[in-house]
């Protein structure tokens, strides 16, 4: 049987989701756990590979059982083995070929900027002086990606894929009193993609790129035009979402 694990995770002590030979990573801690407690060796696959010191306020992996399980408990007892950094939310019955990667619709992500210095965010934030922000601008360049597909220009240039192409249906900047937040949401994202396009969205708001200068960036597919990538500490991964049909009622 399969079941998906919704789950959160703070990626600060972690090299990312995907295990990693000789280093830590948030898929190798529960596949111990969940290996431990259904004693049997269990493998998971989770809907994406967040990169080192990222974080995830909702992330989705599924595993299978020989058998039915107790799910909350399961659950409970997953959250007492798992240290405080990684969170359970639930664990659901899907259909048999289900896939928490292949069958996800969209994905979500936040980049959070701390405009004060603010020592309880120091971890989960960039600092940037809202002095040097034109958060107007920055919104014009975002709306900007929704008008193209191809977003090599902001992805890590050795990487396996087959092609370059999102479908970016929402990036917008918010403010918040001294917290500034880049929401993008799209069916897919490239390595490295939300830290590339953040750090470029930056320049135009910082004037060192006009909105036509970001716009060529984009459509020249050149990875060294595109800003520096910001510091993985601010990126969240916030929602994942499913057809309705792949979950057992």
């Amino acid at each position: 049987m399969r079941y998906f694990i919704e789950l959160s995770y703070n990626g600060r002590n972690y090299h990312g989701w995907q295990i990693q030979p000789n280093e830590i990573s948030i898929q190798e801690t529960i596949e111990r756990a969940l290996s431990l407690l259904l004693k049997n060796k269990t493998s998971i696959v989770g809907c994406g590979r967040t990169d080192t010191g990222v974080h995830a306020s909702q992330f989705f992996a599924h595993f299978d059982a020989k058998h039915e399980i107790d799910k909350e408990k399961l659950k409970f007892k997953l959250n007492s083995f798992l240290p405080d950094d990684i969170a359970i939310f639930q664990i659901v019955s899907v259909i048999e070929d289900a896939h928490a990667r292949f069958q996800a619709v969209s994905r979500s992500y936040q980049y959070k900027i701390s405009l004060v210095k603010d020592v309880f965010q120091k971890e989960l934030s960039m600092e940037v002086s809202q002095a040097v922000l034109n958060v107007e601008l920055m919104n014009k360049a975002a709306k900007m990606l929704m008008d193209y597909s191809d977003f090599k220009c902001f992805s890590r240039t050795k990487t396996d894929v087959k092609n370059y192409l999102c479908d970016i249906t929402e990036a917008y900047w918010e403010q918040n009193e001294d917290q500034l937040v880049f929401t993008i949401k799209a069916n897919r994202f490239l390595r490295n993609m939300v830290r590339a396009v953040v750090g470029t969205l930056l320049e135009v708001g910082k004037g060192k790129m006009s909105i036509e200068g970001f716009q060529n960036v984009i459509e020249s597919r050149d990875r060294t035009r595109a800003g520096a990538s910001v510091k993985a500490k601010g990126l969240f991964l916030t929602s994942v979402e499913y057809p309705n049909h792949i979950f057992n009622k």
